[in-house]
């Protein structure tokens, strides 16, 4: 092969292939492109093109052009607007680029000519070419079939020209092919070279147009089905609206919508459609569509795999836990506890925490300060009075007015799986002929089973296993066993005066001037007068009748300023009986004197911890028994064990054989309209006993409580914290407790023990030695 090497300016092409015998023209707005062209048209007009191999290369060099380009001749250049120079050019010969001699102002190339007639050309038999003639015509006429896009005039080219390289070039630059594929078509230098190029362009071309014809056929017989579809649901529109029905379908579409939205599990996904299948064949006048449009929307509105992100931050937590609540200590412990093994463990299981103790201690008012700490939603379930087990676990869909349960509907209203739900007043569950309540909420409460809780109107499996389930109750009395045992109790014990104190300065007071539209500075309470409301206004465990004695102030001094009587009000000892009235509650306070057959004992309530004064009279008789002021069964027995115990021992106290049979004995205890019952005035009653009996004086600064057994010894009781309370409150210098309970006394803080002497009694000896005045 023959090679000839020119210099001509250059141009480089962006995503344009020109090819020998071409006449095609391009824009060009590069200054080296423009200088180029200019250059060429001073000399004779021809210029060697060459395509960049990335259109987007602003000052292409060597390495971004491609090898081959065409030596073409300028036939028109005309100025178009905003700089853009317009070229006209015919296609001349191939040329190789060698190397660029300038780059400053336009491109100048040295360009190496091909002699196209090479030797294996000029080989070719006249039979190879006929074949190459005829193989590139009834290609060409495949390609006519497949696409359908060629003129008339260019099929009668193809069919009339005899020379295979002229037709080569007749197809390559009239066919729509990409840049690329015509440079493949150019870098074939040779006959056979191009003839295997081109064929093999154009039969991958017939393959690919092939494949499109057949996507949009069968896209169009898609389309076609689609609207034969949509043309019948339109006729099924339009008798549903003359038979009054249109809303099933429509209600039908939305339902399907949301199912696509909705974050569940295939399996819940699939038995939605189902029953939207069947939403759509029921009429809408049917009592069933209205049944089964409910279903629907239950299953659509419960969060299944919909979940909120707990906040992690253990700090914040103790921080708002600290902000909502004074005290509560345990409560807060468990908390927090549980927050850090949720981030270690990344899940972890939710406990389920039953808050036990009186009203008015925040066990429901701490349940939404961790739901506020956690970020978690809070639902609160009341559970005082449910008797019927389908409150919890829902009614069957066959009924009429089935509805889900009481968790069910808790899910729904937060909206997400893992919110924190209280169950509130869970000891006041009961039962009748509809089932035991309590034992529905069995599953609920078991970490083992309620990752698939069934509601009977649901029907589908419901995780609760991430809900954190906080339960209340004021007292574990009356919960069943088996409910028992799968929470973990928290005792919410009763608050001391100074506990209340802090509740009532950095919670109610503030709460209560918002509440009643008075500002701070109009409304200011003196310590003592804190104290004195506390002491004598209310007689609780908890602070909510302290709360509403504090309303009740605030309501007055909202008054007096509101009528301009006062800017500013100031709570002290000496108005406090102004706002509220005279005292309502004084505290029994211990006897002045040391005496004979009274014994000041520590009972339990409700509302707190109380004292008990205990009256033993001895009196000749025939050896009766008398016990009066309301006593239950238990507190019966323990008086019988006590006197069963001072006859046995009666010798060492120089009792006379003969005093029970000609003494009677009657035990009071005072407020005789008000019940009593329980163990823990054994010892008290045991030591009033043998003081009427012997004559000894009690001293009237001991207070005690315990239980007693027939042999003197003295078991351990609950409540210690609540009647410590009471027997400082009272001005009790020595308490007597059982010798078992000295770890619940450890737990009390040192405010509670603070000037009072504990003594620890295995027997009711311990006792006496220090309740008897020594003579």
């Amino acid at each position: 092969m023959s090679r000839t090497v020119i210099h001509l300016p250059a141009v480089a092409l962006r995503g344009m292939t020109i090819l020998p015998g071409m006449v095609a023209h391009f824009d060009i707005s590069r200054d080296r492109s423009i200088h180029a062209i200019e250059e060429a048209m001073v000399g004779d007009q021809k210029i060697f093109l060459i395509t960049q191999q990335d259109a987007s290369v602003e000052e292409p060099a060597r390495d971004d052009l491609y090898q081959i380009g065409v030596i073409a001749e300028v036939k028109q250049v005309i100025k178009m607007p905003n700089e853009i120079v317009r070229v006209l050019v015919e296609g001349l010969e191939r040329g190789e680029l060698a190397s660029f001699l300038s780059q400053e102002k336009y491109l100048m190339a040295e360009v190496i000519l091909f002699d196209e007639k090479t030797a294996e050309e000029e080989e070719l038999m006249p039979e190879a070419r006929e074949a190459m003639l005829r193989c590139i015509r009834e290609t060409v006429l495949k390609y006519q079939k497949a696409n359908g896009h060629m003129s008339k005039e260019f099929l009668r080219q193809v069919e009339e020209q005899q020379d295979v390289g002229t037709l080569m070039q007749q197809v390559a630059y009239n066919l729509p092919l990409y840049y690329t594929q015509k440079q493949k078509i150019l870098e074939a230098v040779d006959l056979t070279s191009q003839y295997e190029t081109l064929m093999e362009i154009l039969l991958n071309e017939i393959e690919v147009i092939s494949l499109k014809n057949e996507f949009q056929a069968k896209v169009k017989e898609r389309v076609d089905k689609n609207q034969k579809e949509y043309l019948l649901r339109e006729q099924m529109k339009l008798i549903r609206e003359e038979l009054g029905e249109d809303n099933t379908q429509s209600d039908a579409e939305h339902f399907l919508e949301e199912v696509k939205k909705l974050k569940a599990d295939k399996t819940v996904k699939e038995r939605i459609r189902k029953e939207i299948e069947r939403f759509k064949n029921i009429a809408s006048s049917s009592s069933e569509s209205a049944v089964s449009r409910g279903y629907i929307e239950t299953l659509l509105e419960l969060p299944w795999n919909k979940a909120s992100k707990d906040n992690k931050d253990l700090a914040n937590a103790e921080k708002i836990l600290d902000e909502d609540h004074y005290g509560l200590e345990k409560v807060k412990e468990r908390m927090l506890e549980f927050l850090a093994v949720r981030n270690l463990t990344h899940k972890g299981e939710s406990p389920i925490i039953c808050l036990v103790g009186p009203p008015g201690t925040g066990k429901t008012s701490i349940a939404r300060s961790v739901a506020k700490a956690l970020n978690k939603k809070y639902v609160r379930i009341c559970l005082g009075g449910v008797r019927d087990e389908a409150e919890i676990r829902g009614h069957r869909k066959t009924y009429v007015g089935a509805m889900p349960g009481r968790i069910i509907n808790g899910l729904k209203s937060a909206g997400v799986k893992n919110p924190l739900m209280l169950l509130d007043e869970i000891d006041k569950v009961s039962s009748d002929y509809k089932g035991d309540t309590s034992s529905a909420l069995l599953e609920v409460l078991d970490n083992e089973q309620n990752s698939h809780f069934r509601d009977h109107y649901v029907e589908l499996p419901v995780d609760l296993s991430e809900v954190l389930f906080i339960a209340t109750a004021n007292s574990v009395q009356t919960i069943p066993r088996p409910l028992l045992d799968r929470m973990e109790l928290i005792e919410v014990s009763s608050y001391t005066e100074n506990e209340k104190a802090h509740i009532a300065k950095e919670h109610l007071i503030a709460k209560q001037i918002e509440k009643n539209g008075l500002k701070e500075s109009e409304l200011t309470f003196q310590n003592g007068a804190i104290e004195q409301l506390i002491r004598s206004y209310t007689r609780e465990a908890g602070v909510r009748n302290l709360e509403r004695k504090i309303g009740e102030i605030c309501r007055k001094a909202a008054r007096e300023i509101y009528e301009g009587k006062k800017k500013k009000v100031t709570i002290s000892t000496k108005n406090l009986e102004h706002y509220l009235g005279k005292e309502k509650y004084t505290f029994d306070k211990k006897n002045e004197k040391d005496e004979v057959g009274i014994v000041r004992g520590l009972a339990w309530t409700s509302v707190g911890g109380d004292t008990l004064e205990i009256e033993v009279n001895v009196m000749p008789g025939k050896g009766e028994f008398k016990l009066t002021g309301q006593l239950g069964d238990v507190m019966k027995e323990s008086a019988q064990a006590g006197i069963s115990y001072i006859r046995s021992v009666s010798e060492q106290y120089q009792i006379p054989d003969d005093f029970f049979t000609r003494h009677d004995i009657h035990i009071h205890i005072p407020e005789g309209a008000v019940p009593k019952d329980g163990p823990s005035a054994g010892v008290t009653m045991a030591t009033a006993m043998l003081s009427a009996i012997t004559g000894k004086k009690v001293r009237a600064d001991v207070a005690m409580t315990g239980e007693i057994t027939l042999r003197g010894r003295v078991l351990p009781i609950g409540g210690l914290k609540e009647k410590t309370l009471a027997a400082k409150n009272a001005g009790i210098r020595t308490v007597c407790v059982p010798g078992k309970n000295e770890k619940d006394i450890e737990e009390l803080s040192a405010e509670i023990k603070k000037d009072l002497e504990i003594v620890y009694a295995d027997t009711i000896e311990d006792i006496l030695k220090v309740a008897f005045v020594k003579e």
